[in-house]
């Protein structure tokens, strides 16, 4: 995996391209309006909202730079070419929590498109490391603050 190349899945990159679409056309309107709003307020000097709609446009310029950098160098997983008989990017895997004997499922993303709270693991993650290359039923130790946890690879799926 190259450092310049951001590995996504077709959900991931869809997502990148619709946030791009999304600040590209209604939020560059919107904030145009409010600074069109602000400067007739007058004195730029002292006017909050022209300052306020000047730092949003300056961080929504700056995402639509990191969005259109990032789809430029994306390389997409096709799901319907994974193996899975190893877990690789773009693949779910059910795990059996040893210590708390409960499964978890997660799918193993890229950095850009990893959300815990979805549980989608980025590849660089602790245990996304650990579960690269990993066949079902193979063993898989991960160092958290909490000490070591381990897990049992029950299965591998393509959503």
């Amino acid at each position: 995996m190259s450092n310049n190349e951001v590995i996504l899945t077709q959900e991931g990159f869809d997502k990148l391209e619709s946030e791009l679409e999304e600040l590209k056309t209604t939020k560059r309107k919107e904030i145009a309006e409010r600074l069109k709003v602000a400067i007739s307020y007058g004195d730029l000097k002292e006017n909050s909202e022209y300052h306020s709609a000047k730092n949003d446009q300056s961080f929504m310029e700056t995402r639509i730079k990191i969005l259109e950098n990032m789809i430029r160098k994306a390389r997409v997983v096709n799901s319907e070419s994974l193996d899975v008989t190893t877990v690789q990017v773009g693949s779910t895997v059910i795990l059996h929590d040893i210590e708390f004997s409960e499964n978890v499922e997660y799918t193993v993303v890229g950095p850009a498109e990893a959300d815990v709270t979805n549980n989608k693991i980025s590849y660089e993650s602790p245990l996304g490391k650990e579960l690269l290359g990993k066949t079902i039923g193979d063993m898989i130790s991960v160092t958290a603050p909490s000490g070591v946890v381990k897990y049992e690879l029950l299965e591998i799926k393509v959503l």
